[in-house]
């Protein structure tokens, strides 16, 4: 076979590797600016600052089921120095974009045995799957 007839299969097995890789993973915390624009197949993780010792927990008010599919619960990581008592750490969300569409991922921080409460913290995220 000659050169420019391996070339063009070569080029399109290399652009199909390409096209079923989504693009690099989107990391959101609390600062993030949204709305977040994601391609389908892309991963969402989502870090909001949390301390459980105070009774207070992050909740899942809309995950924006539309566009997204949750990849496992919540975790939860204190820093190295977790001997503190009441020391706050990190509660972590890992998600995948999986429809084209828009939803609001939306969390809340409050006690969850006082949902009448208004909630201490809001995260409202807008999220665009192209």
């Amino acid at each position: 076979m000659t050169a420019p007839r391996l070339l063009v299969p070569l080029s399109v097995a290399l652009l199909c590797a390409c096209a079923q890789h989504p693009t690099q993973p989107v990391e959101l915390d609390a600062e993030s600016e949204c709305p977040t624009r994601l391609q389908v197949g892309q991963a969402l993780t989502l870090t909001l600052p949390s301390n459980p010792t105070t009774g207070y927990r992050w909740l899942v008010q809309n995950p924006a089921s539309g566009v997204l599919r949750s990849l496992g619960p919540e975790v939860y990581s204190a820093p190295e120095d977790a001997g503190i008592v009441g020391n706050s750490g990190i509660s972590t969300w890992r998600y995948q974009a999986r429809a084209a569409g828009e939803g609001h991922l939306v969390l809340v921080y409050q006690q969850p045995w006082a949902p009448e409460v208004r909630p201490v913290q809001t995260f409202d995220c807008t999220i665009r799957v192209d």
